[in-house]
């Protein structure tokens, strides 16, 4: 298709499946405009996404690798997209920069660290299943109650973010997750947080230092200034409490609306016919936390399957995309299926590029969602499936509420 002919993404994200469908019948990669017009290629297929991920000529930098950055300021329309794009972290450095920041934060994520931490989920996952118990009328808002709460409170902890910061963090990263409107003045309000909440912890933690990921980083930064800028220090906890607790919370959730839809799938889980592992794998293939992540962009004229992206256009990551790929999974590639052995999927990323937070996802998934249907085997949805809501955003993919019931 034309280049001119750019397709605009729902900034709503109200039917993902069927909007990557569209977009795949034009191409392995094809033009789109994102919220306020800012345009960009998005890949529709499962190779093309790798082979963009790990190829050292498409750069996260925009300051660096974006044509059109210097113009960002000027278009009023455009600046929801500083949230993303205009802050200093693993999602918009390149090459040494991105490697350097990567060096800082994988040592609070390894094996190790990770295991260390399961006690921990563990006790948090059963007090929220305590408190769920003693639901008066055997009710719940599963997300807010429970798939938001233990990511929440682990990432938390683990960053050091004290109990008077943390709505305002939770209120920060819902506020970047909604592109459904990219208005300037959002756009302002959402900046003006950011100026906010992040000092504020940093404040916190120089005055009462602790044993956590902030209080290292601030250090690092006091002792050894020349491996992290101010502005660094700052962005690169938004990115960790964000990426830490965000894509845990659908995750879970998506995991749980899933298996309810289809309940001979979930009595097969439950007997152990098929394991849990897989449920995480096949959850992200289908219903990746992040369905779409903005931006990366052309180090030099790239030829993607034919199509040329020239030199400092923006691309999106698609990672719906490539899990809902029928060349890769099979025309019954929208079925949830947690017997497909998805381990391949890309919603963690790959290689250089793979979340580091992966593992302590995968360890909090692991245990909330066996423990959830453990406590209530008559777990079900309290409303049809057709009227749960979407999260209002082409980012995010995962539901505003979760209403269930937990008794039969």
């Amino acid at each position: 298709m034309n280049v001119t002919d750019r397709i605009a993404l729902d900034p709503f994200g109200a039917d993902i499946p069927a909007e990557i469908a569209r977009l795949r019948e034009l191409g392995p990669i094809v033009p789109v405009e994102l919220p306020g017009g800012i345009p960009a290629w998005a890949p529709t297929r499962y190779d093309t996404l790798k082979q963009l991920i790990l190829d050292p000529r498409v750069s996260k930098d925009p300051r660096l690798h974006w044509r059109l950055w210097a113009e960002v300021g000027d278009r009023p329309a455009w600046h929801w997209i500083l949230g993303w794009v205009g802050v200093v972290n693993m999602l918009s450095t390149y090459g040494e920069d991105h490697a350097r920041l990567r060096r800082l934060v994988a040592p609070s994520f390894t094996h190790r660290r990770t295991e260390a931490m399961r006690p921990r989920v563990t006790a948090i996952t059963e007090e929220l299943l305590d408190a769920l118990d003693a639901s008066p009328d055997g009710t719940a808002d599963l997300r807010a109650a429970y798939a938001h709460a233990l990511p929440m409170r682990m990432i938390c902890d683990l960053v050091g973010v004290p109990e008077e910061l943390r709505d305002a963090f939770a209120r920060l990263i819902a506020a970047l997750m909604d592109t459904s409107d990219p208005s300037p003045e959002r756009a302002a309000a959402v900046q003006q947080q950011l100026g906010t909440v992040l000092p504020a912890l940093i404040a916190h933690k120089r005055k009462l230092p602790g044993d956590d990921l902030t209080t290292e980083l601030i250090r690092v930064r006091d002792e050894d200034g020349d491996r992290l800028s101010d502005d660094e220090l700052l962005h690169m906890m938004l990115l960790i409490v964000g990426a830490g607790f965000e894509t845990t919370v659908n995750l879970i959730g998506n995991a749980v609306v899933a298996l309810l839809r289809d309940p001979a799938q979930l009595a097969a889980v439950r007997a152990g016919t098929i394991g849990w592992d897989a449920v995480v794998d096949e959850t992200l293939r289908v219903h990746p936390s992040i369905a779409s992540l903005p931006l990366r962009f052309a180090v030099t004229d790239l030829t993607v399957d034919g199509v040329t992206v020239p030199a400092g256009d923006a691309i999106v990551t698609t990672y719906a995309a490539a899990g809902l790929d029928p060349e890769r999974y099979g025309p019954d590639v929208a079925a949830f299926d947690a017997a497909r052995g998805a381990d391949d999927h890309l919603a963690f990323g790959i290689g250089v590029h793979r979340c580091v937070g992966a593992p302590l996802a995968r360890v909090e998934a692991l245990t909330a969602l066996p423990a959830l249907f453990d406590r209530f085997p008559d777990l079900r949805l309290a409303v049809d499936p057709g009227e749960l809501r979407q999260v209002s955003s082409f980012v995010v993919y995962g539901w505003r509420e979760i209403p269930v019931l937990l008794r039969g």
